[in-house]
C-alpha cells in the first residue's frame, strides 16, 4: 500500500516562495508518474503539475507555468513542488498524487491517479 505524506505548507505573503515535499513509501514509487493537485472549498480538484518516473518530462497547468517547478528525488522517494512568485489565487490545499500505471503519460484528471496524500494547506496573503 503506497503512502504519500505532504509537508511544507504554510502562510506566506504574495510574491514570496514556498517549497512543498511529498514523502512516498510502500512500493516501487520511483517507477511511476507523480504530481500535484490543489483544491479550494467548493471547487473541484485542479491539476497543478506532473512528472514522469525519471524526471525527464514535466507538465504544468497554465496558471502556474513559469512560477512553479516540480522535481523528484527517486533515491529518497521524495517529490517536490517549488512555488515562486506566489499569488493569493494560489491559496489551496495541495495534494501529492501517484499514478499506479507503468506508462509515461501525465494525465490532468484527478481520477487517473490512484494514490493521494492527505494534503497540505498553502495560504498566500495579499
Amino acid at each position: 500500500q503506497v503512502q504519500l505524506v505532504e509537508s511544507g505548507g504554510g502562510l506566506v505573503q504574495a510574491g514570496n516562495s514556498l517549497k512543498l515535499s511529498c514523502a512516498a513509501a510502500g512500493g516501487p514509487v520511483s517507477t511511476y508518474t507523480m504530481g500535484w493537485f490543489r483544491q479550494t472549498p467548493g471547487k473541484e480538484r485542479e491539476f497543478v503539475a506532473g512528472i514522469i518516473w525519471n524526471g525527464e518530462r514535466t507538465v504544468y497547468a497554465d496558471a502556474v507555468k513559469g512560477r512553479f517547478t516540480i522535481a523528484r528525488d527517486n533515491s529518497n522517494s521524495i517529490l517536490y513542488l517549488q512555488m515562486d512568485s506566489l499569488k493569493p489565487q494560489d491559496t489551496a490545499a495541495y495534494y501529492c498524487v501517484l499514478r499506479w500505471k507503468l506508462d509515461v503519460s501525465i494525465p490532468i484528471m484527478p481520477n487517473e491517479y490512484e494514490y493521494w496524500g492527505q494534503g497540505t494547506q498553502v495560504t498566500v496573503s495579499s
